[in-house]
């Protein structure tokens, strides 16, 4: 997952810098990243790599084409059915918006908890718990 997210956060800021794109442009490149990090492995080992090699890579559509053996076309519908199949994953499991609820939830608990701090170790516990959630999400 960090990984991809790394290469987001990295094309984003160049994105940034030139000012080629706007807010929303940026939301749906975001949600896309997020969504094949959580379900990536469930697209074919083909998939997968065309999809690294032109989306986190930029390996020009001409490129990858030249170099899997299809059209240009070819490659930009398995872009758009990969996409398509990820945000599918999604609207059947909804793992990712269900990680995005605990967060938001661990979150408000952490709030509260840091907010009440005086009432001792049994805070400081729930505290390093809810902590440890966070990480691991």
């Amino acid at each position: 997952m960090l990984d991809s997210l790394c290469v987001f956060v990295y094309h984003t800021v160049a994105v940034l810098k030139k000012g080629h794109f706007s807010g929303a442009f940026m939301d749906r490149i975001f949600e896309i990243t997020l969504l094949y990090d959580y379900y990536g492995e469930l697209l074919t080992k083909r998939q997968r790599e065309i999809y690294e090699n032109v989306v986190f890579n930029d390996m020009s559509l001409s490129e990858a084409a030249s170099e899997y053996g299809v059209t240009r076309q070819g490659i930009h519908d398995m872009i758009r059915r990969s996409e398509e199949a990820l945000k599918g994953y999604e609207e059947r499991l909804h793992f990712l918006s269900q990680t995005e609820k605990i967060r938001k939830n661990a979150e408000e608990i952490k709030r509260l908890l840091q907010r009440d701090e005086e009432a001792g170790e049994r805070i400081n516990k729930l505290l390093e718990l809810t902590e440890e959630i966070l990480r691991e999400l």
